[in-house]
């Protein structure tokens, strides 16, 4: 399985400005993978630390936090000398050892020729909960589930994905077919690591589904074990009412959908621990289509998405047939697995601002609206071939964008102010519209 999450790693190798390194990241999007796979294909030794449930490494970080000790238990630890250049140290959980996390300040200016790796399944939360090391002395990376791109290759399709990197879309066209077959057990797989790889091997949409439902469980003892009792309930309730509001026609978040009467006060914080944790996508309203996006962020209205598509698929019971062949009563819940697809492979772009675009009378509404830095960029979604875009124009009319995107299964094509970009191609957008 090959993640472009490595490459960014290896930079991060050669860096002359390197520090210590924070991998974010649901629980099983593979944080423990890329770290153990970069230490083994790098440096000649890898020392992995995990302070889950670790009390001699507990210890170690319970006194002071000078490094040249901790190195040396470090070492006693390991059992072996550590050779800063050539060794990768690996901090796994570390939102369990608060101070561990608060001993990267240290490592990072007393001891910056050590190479530190660090995740955890719920480490936003950690971090934002107020742990103590200060912003500046650490470089943050976010991890996702597998992108459509990756999917393609952990499946034999590597050709297809150097395809989509040429951007030629002649040849892509004419093999659309192979896209779209792969599109649609995407939608079904999603891009957890140990769905996909299973998925690989044995092409068992049924066994991909079991490990969907062991992970969508996992995530469900995560409430109970690491939220505040309080709010569990409401994490529980917010969670589960995610498919049905993403169901509707007008997919902003209502809390009195949740529960009748429901007011925000009441669940932002479980909204807030889901998204900390990132298993919940908070995708902003905007209504006007400046630079920086987020200037104009509206904080009242929004839309959130889960973190990954297959995920979505298994909680609304969607079985296979259903998804691949083809049914009218699945119609309408296709826009939100499509949705939720595009949403995904959008986070997966570095730098990318992600909001949605309404006007003020609420009639005219873009699925998407991206910041580049450069330019603001509408996005309307279609799931099937719909070529219609009257949102889009109203958009146009209003904003006069340098380019507009309608992505769906129809074949690429670019006209004077709009792309319309292959739903199996959306990666490319940032690429696309320049």
């Amino acid at each position: 399985m090959y993640r472009f999450a490595i490459e960014k790693l290896y930079t991060w190798k050669k860096s002359k400005r390197r520090k210590p390194l924070i991998i974010e990241g649901a629980r099983q999007v593979g944080k423990t993978w890329l770290m153990k796979e970069f230490g083994s294909k790098v440096y000649a030794n890898t020392v992995y630390i995990n302070f889950d449930s670790n009390s001699r490494m507990a210890d170690l970080f319970t006194s002071d936090l000078n490094t040249d000790r901790l190195i040396m238990g470090l070492e006693l630890y390991a059992g072996h000398k550590i050779d800063a250049e050539n060794t990768l140290l690996i901090f796994d959980e570390v939102q369990e050892v608060p101070r561990a996390l608060s001993s990267l300040k240290y490592f990072y200016e007393n001891a910056p020729q050590y190479h530190i790796i660090c995740a955890g399944s719920l480490l936003g939360i950690a971090l934002h909960g107020g742990t103590s090391f200060p912003v500046g002395k650490v470089d943050f990376l976010k991890l996702y589930p597998l992108s459509f791109r990756e999917f393609l290759m952990a499946t034999g399709n590597k050709r297809f994905t150097e395809l989509l990197d040429k951007q030629d879309y002649e040849m892509i066209t004419s093999f659309k077919q192979t896209y779209i077959d792969a599109l649609k057990h995407y939608y079904f797989v999603g891009g957890m690591p140990e769905v996909v790889q299973s998925f690989a091997e044995n092409k068992d949409f049924n066994e991909a589904r079991e490990i969907q439902k062991r992970i969508l469980a996992a995530y469900e003892q995560d409430f109970s074990k690491h939220a505040p009792y309080e709010i569990v309930p409401k994490i529980r309730m917010i969670w589960n009412s995610i498919s049905s509001q993403l169901a509707k026609e007008n997919k902003k978040f209502i809390y009195g959908l949740v529960r009748e009467g429901g007011r925000a006060k009441e669940y932002e914080t479980a909204i807030m621990w889901l998204t900390d944790c990132g298993l919940v996508h908070k995708v902003s309203r905007v209504n006007v289509a400046g630079i920086p996006l987020k200037a104009y962020e509206d904080l009242r209205a929004f839309k959130l998405y889960i973190v990954d598509v297959g995920l979505l698929g298994c909680m609304t019971g969607i079985r296979q047939r259903t998804l691949l062949d083809g049914n009218d009563l699945f119609t309408e819940f296709k826009g939100a697995l499509t949705g939720q697809y595009v949403c995904q492979q959008l986070k997966t772009i570095e730098d990318l601002g992600v909001y949605y675009f309404t006007n003020d009378r609420g009639s005219c509404e873009v699925d998407f609206v991206i910041d580049t830095g450069e330019k603001v960029i509408p996005v309307e979604v279609k799931a099937e071939v719909n070529l219609k875009a009257k949102s889009l124009r109203v958009y146009k009319g209003k904003f006069n964008p340098e380019i507009s995107v309608r992505t769906s299964m129809a074949d690429y094509k670019k006209e004077d102010w709009l792309v319309n970009l292959p739903l199996y191609a959306v990666e490319e957008i940032d690429r696309v519209a320049l």
